[in-house]
């Protein structure tokens, strides 16, 4: 047994075992689809908080995690890669060693009420507390009992194995397993339905999507602290933070976004507004010759089914690993701003915008560029392309080129909307509502990360999580606070016994 202590309050490992699938299957190695070889070797975390309800009245916190141990076996035998390993195959290519091997699961208790947690900066109160780390397997998974009676359910899953949608189908079917229902969703592994054209066909807006990198990865986790460009150049480590935006500015910058006459999206008119900030910090902190590269993360699922077919659009909603990708525009940080043209090396055919200086542009004109470059990938025929292309490269491992850090100094910001998945309705475990569920960043992360969710409270909310250098988001609080508001307890409305 061990134990975590920090400022704010101290952890106990109470137990770990390994929770495997409860039926016999078949030992096979699954391999890594196309957009799934796109995904470098990192972790991506998600935790979700509960309040002590009426329904835990009588029931033993034993008897409660014994329950989670039986259901997280019966879901895995719905999600059996899970409970598998990664190694390489032949090639050199990471894949899926489906040996049952299990799931690190984690039972500890927190010496802290729900209420006190500080939602807020997630490095103090959930890394290395809360989230557990990933020694073994691709999933490990803590639970967590709270002073209060609360819990706290915590995953980390290598991110090569599952995106976003994949994790939350996951854990949704393990709380309808909890529950003893029907399963809501049920995976689909088909690799065939995400293969590649022959011949393969794809355009150059593609290709310059990504790198070859000549030193495969390894097949654990590769990013450290140590090796954070964005921490080096702007002279501060990337930290995380979580904050709510409320409807009525979501609204104001939508209203900004959309003066030209074309109407943004809110995703388009954050991104946007996050773009300038950022252009303004580099300019401001004296980085000149920065550049500022916002990508915006798209979801391809339903974008492959269209014109497919009933079933194939079935398949492609269930299906489970990563269908996503990336699209970026960049800006130049000198006196007079350049805004680069879509792809990420400049098309000698397209001529460049006329020079501006970003951080005054109207937002209007931002999210014009917002816009264009979001939209090219939301198109089916820009992920045939992607998958077309990556079979062309293979084995060859790749990086997407706004994070590999070869070309230019500055800082490149993935953002990702957390939206579409709403969660809060569907991680019912049989012990009451979600108090509140995010994602979580580890903090060896080096690559700058923005994820907007749903807030638990006010539908027209939002709930931001930050993962960002810290001079920038100190800058980021100091001249956006009335956008970014600190999430609390109180927001939470916890703030009396949980």
């Amino acid at each position: 047994m061990g134990g975590v202590k920090s400022d704010g309050f101290s952890v106990k490992v109470i137990n770990t075992e390994v929770v495997a699938a409860d039926q016999p299957w078949h030992d096979h190695w699954l391999p890594f689809t196309n957009l799934d070889l796109l995904v470098p070797p990192i972790d991506i975390g998600s935790f979700f908080c509960y309040k002590k309800s009426e329904d835990q009245t009588g029931v033993d916190i034993a008897t409660m995690v014994d329950a989670l141990k039986t259901s997280l076996s019966q879901t895995l035998v719905l999600f059996y890669p899970l409970a598998g390993e990664i190694v390489r195959n032949s090639a050199g290519e990471p894949e899926i060693h489906c040996n049952n091997r299990g799931v690190d699961f984690i039972q500890a208790d927190a010496d802290v009420e729900l209420r006190d947690l500080n939602f807020y900066d997630p490095d103090e109160s959930i890394e290395g507390k809360l989230m557990p780390t990933r020694h073994h397997g691709v999933l490990a998974i803590q639970i967590t009992t709270l002073k209060c009676g609360g819990l706290v359910i915590a995953c980390m899953f290598d991110h090569r194995v599952a995106d976003g949608y994949s994790a939350n189908m996951f854990v949704s079917t393990w709380g309808d397993m909890n529950r003893s229902v029907p399963p809501s969703y049920l995976p689909s592994f088909r690799r065939s339905i995400v293969n590649p054209r022959r011949p393969t066909l794809y355009s150059t807006s593609v290709t310059n999507l990504f790198l070859p990198l000549f030193n495969p990865p390894s097949l654990l986790q590769i990013n450290t602290k140590s090796e954070s460009a964005e921490s080096d150049e702007l002279g501060s480590q990337l930290i995380s933070r979580i904050y709510h935006v409320d409807g009525d500015e979501l609204k104001r910058l939508q209203l900004l976004a959309s003066e030209n006459g074309c109407r943004r999206s809110k995703l388009e008119s954050f991104t946007s507004f996050l773009w300038k900030i950022t252009a303004s910090f580099l300019e401001e902190s004296g980085h000149f010759g920065h550049m500022c590269k916002i990508a915006v993360a798209v979801d391809g699922r339903r974008r492959l089914g269209e014109g497919e077919g009933v079933e194939k659009q079935k398949l492609m909603i269930a299906h489970f690993g990563n269908v996503l990708s990336t699209r970026l525009e960049r800006s130049n940080h000198r006196t007079s701003i350049i805004l680069r043209p879509l792809c990420l090396v400049p098309d000698l055919n397209r001529p460049m915008n006329t020079p501006h200086d970003l951080k005054d542009m109207p937002l209007s004109v931002v999210a014009n560029q917002v816009h264009e470059f979001v939209i090219s990938a939301t198109t089916k025929d820009h992920f045939l392309d992607l998958i077309d292309w990556v079979e062309d490269q293979r084995p060859k491992p790749l990086i997407s080129r706004p994070f590999s850090r070869t070309n230019h100094k500055g800082v490149a910001i993935m953002v990702s909307s957390g939206q579409r998945l709403s969660i809060m309705d569907k991680m019912d475990f049989g012990w009451g509502k979600l108090v509140f569920g995010s994602c979580h960043v580890p903090t060896a992360w080096n690559d700058c990360y923005v994820m907007t969710m749903g807030s638990p409270i006010n539908d027209d909310d939002w709930v931001v999580y930050m993962h960002l250098p810290t001079k920038l988001l100190q800058y980021i609080e100091t001249r956006a606070s009335h956008v970014f508001k600190p999430l609390t307890a109180d927001y939470l409305k916890l703030s009396f016994k949980a």
